[in-house]
């Protein structure tokens, strides 16, 4: 459950064409890989933020003790 197969993503894309219309498809497909693509670089910079914050919080306990 909550996974998509071949069925499903053949519906979406029908539904997709038909209310967009073909013509803006390659306009869509760009906004979302790039919607995507910013996606994955928030994430990635999270994740940095992250460790550098375990890093800090690790060197304090090793000052403590």
């Amino acid at each position: 459950m909550g996974h998509l197969g071949t069925p499903e993503l053949i519906i979406i894309l029908v539904i997709v064409v038909v209310i967009f219309g073909a013509g803006k498809l390659p306009e869509l497909g760009g906004a979302l890989g790039k919607g995507i693509k910013e996606f994955r670089s928030a994430s990635k910079d999270i994740e940095g933020a992250t460790k550098d914050v375990q890093e800090v919080a690790d060197m304090a306990k090793i000052d403590k003790v």
